[in-house]
């Protein structure tokens, strides 16, 4: 038997026994990583795949990287003990997390989806401490993406997400963030004497890369302060250095009651966060929230060193820079090819290019060509690259883009 035969078999069972054992929620695509090293991933036949996902933006230092594999040795010797107990990490964190936001105070969570659950109890809690018991309410925005637990998902917009768990939480409000921007009336109205919170991502991400404008951020900040409500931003996605600052809300006038965050936090490793303002500190009371695995040693280790790199500013301009040079090579395709691209979004390194037409087939192709994108919302490339991506990177893979985009356009008119 040869070996390639043998190789054949190995991604067969694997696949075999996905489909055999575990509960079919995602429709993966057929290939079976073995290793990473860079901003490349390889496959068990070793053809490499440069990565412009990165695990949807968790690997910002690419794969393999050396301080990773360092400190994942150094602390193999306790990886988790439970918060019953300290440890010499969580502190020191939460410390670089406050400074960083410019706000006071940290619970540690899993994911981004329970760092969303835990900012939505504690608004609530929150606002029943002051005696308003009817300010029960949430505000959210249309086409928003804030996770899939019950809470989470109820102040999630797309209803392909909605729809086969309803009825969800009541007392959500959505309102469009592209209003006419002389007086958001609608939204002012939304946000009311019931209101607990209102919750944004500062960028969306499923939902198609869109950056919410700072007038509008201004405009529900203006409106939670009127009704005394918080205002959360949800930065599990666009946050962390995704955008050329620590946190994509540094880019707009607006600072949150509430921040979420999670994706590249832990460095690969699970862990989520949301930071909390002096206003809103005492919303959750010992005994209100917990966690067994957030906050653990490993994961608060690499996070530190995570945000030691984050404060480098070098790195940020860096993300900037490269994240300015990409959109631009990706307009200059879009003029070249404007019936194929119809918009390109982002900031930093999160960075969406729209087509007229569905972009699945488009991510397939470039898989087999060796590059790892990822399409949302439907007709929405999606680009999250490690935060060390290069320019001639970039360069190569929107060669082949071109490419594809130009052939798979031509099928769809045939």
């Amino acid at each position: 038997m040869t070996e390639e035969k043998n190789i054949a078999l190995t991604l067969d069972r694997i696949r075999q026994l996905e489909s055999d054992h575990v509960l079919q929620t995602y429709a993966r695509f057929p290939v079976l990583m073995v290793r990473g090293n860079g901003n490349n991933l390889y496959d068990e036949t070793g053809k490499s795949y440069l990565d412009f996902i990165s695990g949807i933006g968790v690997n910002v230092l690419g794969h393999n990287h050396p301080l990773v594999r360092r400190i994942l040795r150094e602390q193999g010797d306790m990886i988790h003990i439970s918060n019953l107990y300290y440890h010499p990490y969580q502190g020191e964190l939460a410390e670089r997390l406050t400074v960083a936001s410019g706000m006071s105070r940290v619970f540690y969570a899993n994911t981004g989806t329970e760092s969303v659950e835990g900012a939505l109890k504690l608004a609530r809690a929150w606002q029943r401490r002051r005696g308003r018991d009817k300010k029960t309410e949430f505000v959210s925005l249309l086409n928003s993406f804030h996770g899939r637990t019950m809470g989470s998902l109820s102040v999630t917009a797309q209803t392909k997400y909605r729809q086969p768990f309803e009825p969800l939480i009541p007392g959500v409000r959505f309102i469009d963030p592209n209003q006419c921007e002389d007086d958001f009336a609608a939204a002012r109205a939304a946000i009311n004497e019931n209101t607990a919170a209102v919750i944004i991502e500062t960028i969306q991400g499923e939902g198609g890369v869109h950056p919410i404008n700072d007038y509008f951020l201004n405009v529900v900040r203006q409106a939670c302060d009127e009704v005394d409500a918080l205002l959360i931003l949800d930065e599990v996605q666009s946050g962390l250095g995704r955008t050329g600052k620590v946190f994509a809300f540094e880019n707009t006038q607006v600072r949150p009651d509430v921040l979420c965050v999670a994706k590249p936090l832990g460095l690969g490793v699970p862990l989520g966060a949301f930071i909390v303002n002096e206003r809103a500190a005492d919303g959750l009371q010992p005994g209100d929230h917990g966690t067994t695995f957030g906050g653990g040693p490993l994961a608060c280790r690499l996070s530190l060193a995570l945000m030691e790199l984050l404060l480098d500013q070098a790195l940020m301009q860096r993300v900037a820079e490269v994240g300015t040079f990409f959109r631009k090579k990706l307009r200059r395709l879009q003029r070249s090819h404007p019936g194929i691209i119809s918009d390109v979004r982002g900031l930093g390194l999160m960075v969406g290019a729209e087509l007229s037409f569905p972009g699945r087939s488009v991510v397939t192709k470039m898989l087999e060509r060796g590059f790892l994108l990822n399409c949302t919302h439907d007709t929405v490339l999606r680009f999250l690259p490690p935060y060390l991506i290069k320019k001639t990177e970039i360069n190569t893979m929107l060669t082949h883009l071109e490419e594809v985009l130009v052939e798979e356009a031509a099928e769809q008119k045939s």
